[in-house]
């Protein structure tokens, strides 16, 4: 990058971050702005894992659900205090694990700082196992290609969710019943730092000899493997990287929805996530990040009055009513792929945008003349 690009994403970074203090100074954390930033920042992360596998690998997986689904019950189940879960797990006896990874380490650094690193530990935990789990799936699993292993990671991702619904392993998950009373950040900006800190390890990943070799298997494997890239290598450490990040993006949904339960974690949370990631671009983090906030800023605030009777000033409760606000997303959203077909930032990143707009500029110069 140029110095002025760099000062260009410096300045926008900052920016983004003071807004989000001054957020969660002047609002109470249950604002919908706060909600919405949470939930944006959770998706943004979410969806920049897969666009490491989906855009820059050329893997189509279909498997993100379930890595979140193992990153948001690790944390729950490590980070419930020792005295509520006889409360959580009150058909398990209090559960199998009786332990709380923050109050060990509030023990030792204090209960604010401890807490804090307890929490941060139990989202390592998922990410990690996570990562683990997409190791020995990924083992036969990889093998296939383009529509069938995207078959094959959709089902793994339902039998996953299935599987953690059986009463057997009730004692650690708790069954079907929900996981609560677990710590969580209040405020906004700490999931914002949080998944700032995460796309920007990915981005350097992307920007390395791995993403490199990752590109070049995307783009003709043939030729990657010919110039000596071990493909089943590469392609087991892109998906393995990715599910890492699921899960913690898993975790920190954890955080956000407050409780935790199998049923949200479906097929359908994953084409959401797979939509945002084609709405902003396959193959530039820029955009996933940038259409992860637009989508959950429209479909959870913006256009919510569309199923309450009221939009806009205008109301027309006959009209506006319970999925009409679903009917006018659709629309929006296949005006952007008629119109934006390789996404809002195709393969650009933010350094880019300075020369982007000189270019529409330029452009309507070129047509007035």
């Amino acid at each position: 990058m140029s110095k002025k690009q760099t000062w260009f994403v410096m300045i926008v970074l900052a920016v983004a971050l003071v807004a989000c203090l001054v957020v969660d100074l002047m609002l109470p954390s249950y604002h919908i702005a706060v909600t919405v930033i949470k939930k944006a920042a959770v998706y943004a992360l979410v969806a920049v894992s897969m666009n490491l596998l989906n855009g820059f690998t050329g893997l189509f997986s279909l498997g993100q659900a379930g890595f979140m689904l193992l990153g948001a019950y690790a944390y729950g189940v490590l980070t419930i205090p020792v005295d509520k879960r006889a409360g959580v797990y009150q058909y398990f006896d209090g559960g199998a694990i009786h332990f709380s990874i923050p109050e060990i380490f509030s023990g030792v650094l204090g209960d604010t700082v401890g807490t804090t690193v307890g929490m941060l530990a139990a989202l390592l935990v998922g990410g990690i196992l996570a990562a683990l789990v997409a190791y020995l799936i990924g083992l036969p699993v990889l093998r296939l290609k383009s529509d069938y292993l995207a078959i094959a990671t959709l089902g793994f991702a339902e039998i996953l969710r299935a599987f953690f619904q059986w009463n057997a392993l009730g004692p650690i998950t708790n069954g079907s019943n929900l996981l609560k009373s677990y710590p969580a950040f209040s405020h906004a900006t700490p999931y914002v730092v949080l998944a700032g800190l995460m796309i920007a390890f990915i981005v350097l990943l992307i920007r390395s000899t791995y993403g490199r070799a990752f590109k070049a298997i995307r783009d003709d494997e043939v030729a990657a493997e010919a110039m000596g890239i071990n493909l089943s290598r590469h392609k087991r450490l892109a998906f393995v990287i990715s599910s890492f990040f699921a899960g913690i993006g898993g975790g920190m949904m954890a955080m956000y929805m407050g409780t935790i339960a199998a049923a949200p974690f479906k097929s359908t949370l994953t084409y959401e996530i797979l939509l945002i990631v084609v709405i902003g671009g396959i193959g530039s983090i820029t955009g996933s990040v940038l259409a992860s906030f637009l989508y959950i800023f429209s479909s959870e605030w913006l256009l919510r009055g569309l199923d309450s009777g009221t939009f806009l000033g205008i109301n027309a409760p006959g009209l506006f009513k319970n999925g009409f606000r679903m009917a006018v997303f659709s629309i929006i959203i296949m005006v952007i792929v008629l119109f934006f077909r390789r996404g809002l930032m195709g393969d650009k990143e933010l350094p880019d945008i300075p020369n982007m707009i000189r270019g529409v500029g330029r452009r309507k110069k070129e047509a007035r003349k």
